[in-house]
């Protein structure tokens, strides 16, 4: 019995996601091997060898694997999937299209966005926008798991007592199958956090209209916070699509988020309740997300949000030797 965690790459570096899955992975107990695939995965996979609880780094190298597409990577996971009996992904945009078709080629069920494993077959997953949690208990024969990155803190490198680094293994990729193409790709690229990882997030809603960036980007470098945005913010063209946070968006955990102008929707707050602290500022006091924020500020944002730039400035200023 042994489990195969799927590693997500952002560049030659693995995905923070991937180090949180490893730790979901270690409640069975069991052996653990992370793959590694793309074109060129040298780095990444010295950077999986250190991980605490990794057995074994399997990589799969090939020229198709430069711009990985889903049935390329499902193929690659069929073709060892029989030496496994739990195959665990991140709930990621990518684990989301990768691990069904695995599932269904193999004729199991997948539980999807666990945020708690209870070993050896029970799981927690959020249902109805996360207003009730559900416990399931599975009994197919192998065990496949997506499970929601931020629920897990991130392992950690191994320690000396903890023995040499994992072992490396080179491992066959099928052909390409061609059903498919990567064209090209538009990458957004900023010095912020990411999203998914940030310790925090400053959102905005629609009503920021067209001074979106004016107004946030200028506190979010002050609190090195990353930016997200409603889904009504992104429909209306404000935010770019990769901001949005919520059940169809991001789902994220972040140390402190600030709720600009976002009124509360439930597919909204299912992507951020899990926040350690909530700030909301909305000029409406009825506004649903007061309910769930833990400090919040009525106001108009357009005036309280240059006054709380200039007091984090003012407050920078006043730190500086």
């Amino acid at each position: 019995m042994s489990v195969l965690v799927l590693a997500e790459r952002d560049g030659a570096q693995l995905k923070p996601s991937t180090y949180q899955a490893m730790t979901a992975a270690a409640v069975w107990e069991l052996p653990i091997d992370l793959l590694v695939y793309g074109d060129e995965v040298e780095v990444a996979a010295a950077e999986a060898k250190q991980l605490a609880g990794v057995r074994r780094v399997l990589t799969a190298e090939a020229g198709h694997f430069q711009y990985p597409l889903v049935e390329d990577v499902q193929e690659l996971v069929l073709s060892i999937a029989s030496q496994y009996t739990h195959i665990l992904s991140a709930h990621s945009v990518f684990g989301k299209s990768v691990v069904p078709g695995i599932a269904a080629r193999l004729d199991i069920a997948p539980i999807t966005d666990v945020i708690e494993i209870q070993a050896p077959s029970t799981y927690v997953r959020p249902a109805y926008a996360g207003n009730i949690l559900t416990t399931i208990e599975n009994h197919e024969p192998v065990q496949i798991i997506t499970v929601r990155a931020t629920a897990f803190r991130a392992t950690v490198s191994r320690t000396n007592d903890q023995g040499d680094d994992a072992e490396l293994i080179s491992i066959d990729v099928p052909p390409a199958r061609e059903i498919s193409q990567w064209i090209s790709e538009q990458l957004t690229h900023s010095e912020r956090p990411e999203l998914n990882s940030a310790r925090v997030v400053i959102a905005g809603g629609r009503s920021l209209g067209e001074d979106f960036n004016a107004l946030l980007d200028p506190i979010a470098v002050q609190l090195d916070a990353a930016i997200g945005a409603t889904r009504a913010c992104v429909d209306a063209g404000f935010a770019a699509n990769d901001l949005q946070v919520g059940q169809t968006g991001t789902i994220i955990a972040p140390e402190l988020y600030i709720a600009v102008g976002i009124s509360g929707a439930m597919q909204h707050l299912a992507g951020i309740k899990d926040s350690k602290i909530i700030v909301a500022i909305n000029h409406d006091p009825d506004a649903p997300i007061f309910k769930h924020a833990d400090y919040g500020l009525v106001g108009d944002l357009f005036t309280v949000l240059p006054e709380l730039n200039a007091a984090l400035q003012l407050n920078a200023e006043l730190q500086q030797p």
